[in-house]
């Protein structure tokens, strides 16, 4: 496995834009924000006899937990705690607008839109999207985006 760095660099490759890296800040949270709410969207079933409230009675919550787990916390415990922060900020949010409007139909059109978004900061780039080569970047998307928020 690359070790943190090593996905930084490679990712940081094709985001040199300022443009694109202003975009990116946008679009790729908001496009792991959605995935969780397609997640959520998903009936749990027998999931809520384990787990003891909605907001983690989900498969969101079970697929962010291993994705936790396997990939941000083996790279870094620094970058798996400010993930899992985002992550519980994901799952809550989802959660509150999930009772007012549809969370599947709300979180496909904000996929849509953000990438939309991505697929314009890569052209104003001028490259091809980091995942187009491998597509474990889809991951580190988020990471580096935190990373570069929250701090170093």
């Amino acid at each position: 496995m690359k070790t943190l760095q090593q996905w930084f660099d490679s990712y940081a490759v094709s985001h040199q834009n300022p443009t694109n890296i202003s975009i990116h800040f946008i679009c790729v949270p908001a496009i792991f924000f959605s995935v969780v709410g397609l997640f959520m969207a998903i009936p749990s079933g027998v999931l809520s006899t384990f787990l003891p409230h909605p907001i983690i009675a989900n498969w969101a919550f079970v697929v962010l937990v291993v994705i936790l787990a396997l990939f941000y916390f083996r790279l870094s415990v620094k970058v798996g705690i400010q993930m899992l922060l985002f992550s519980a900020f994901c799952l809550i949010l989802n959660y509150y607008i999930g009772q007012y409007i549809s969370i599947l139909y709300f979180s496909i059109a904000l996929f849509v839109i953000a990438w939309i978004g991505q697929f314009y900061g890569h052209k104003v780039e001028g490259q091809k999207p980091s995942f187009i080569d491998d597509l474990q970047f889809l991951l580190v998307g988020p990471a580096w985006v935190m990373y570069k928020l929250f701090g170093k």
